[in-house]
């Protein structure tokens, strides 16, 4: 995981890694469309759009969201490619000259195995989905995504391919009860 004291105030790391300078809040209400979004969007998500040091824990947050999630990623790729895809060479090799037996029997098997990895690391990740504070730094992040879309319409110097944080579902709603991860302290430039 990251360091969030490490991180120099205005830059984060997308998805894929790469860092990227965050939008100041004065590029975003330069532009009445985008300042009008931040507002609107911010009664909605009980969030600040234009409060700079929120923003940068907010996209902070989801930049450990997902690295947690790649993680489990991973981790359940490797079944999935060697019980899953390895399976192919094998039926193409040893099994399509067997007996319908052992045929379905190494089917049956596979599928078992399979499922066997697969959903205890499924189970693992189900809870963070439905963490509500989670869920609701994604539908911010979001949000956020589309203010700095609106900000780049409406005329900002924002670079055309800002990072995008995908179309996930679990960023969708809003938990209003949740509890929001307190925004440690950290020197600002001046």
């Amino acid at each position: 995981m990251g360091d969030y004291k490490a991180l120099e105030f205005g830059k984060f790391v997308d998805d894929q890694g790469t860092l990227h300078t965050t939008v100041p809040s004065s590029v975003i209400a330069a532009v009445p469309a985008a300042k009008e979004a931040a507002e609107r969007y911010g009664r909605e998500v009980r969030f600040d759009f234009l409060d700079d040091q929120a923003v940068h824990w907010m996209l902070f947050q989801r930049r450990e969201d997902t690295e947690k999630s790649t993680i489990l990623g991973c981790i359940l790729a490797i079944p999935i490619f060697v019980l899953g895809v390895g399976a192919w060479p094998f039926w193409d090799l040893v099994a399509s000259e067997k007996s319908r037996q052992f045929q379905i029997a190494f089917i049956a098997v596979d599928a078992l195995l399979l499922v066997a990895c697969t959903v205890p690391l499924f189970l693992l990740r189900l809870r963070d989905l439905r963490e509500k504070t989670i869920r609701n730094t994604r539908c911010r992040a979001r949000l956020y995504r589309q203010i700095v879309g609106i900000a780049r319409r409406g005329g900002a110097d924002i670079p055309r391919l800002y990072p995008y944080y995908g179309m996930y579902a679990t960023s969708r709603k809003f938990f209003p009860e949740a509890p929001d991860r307190p925004i440690p302290d950290q020197e600002r430039p001046s």
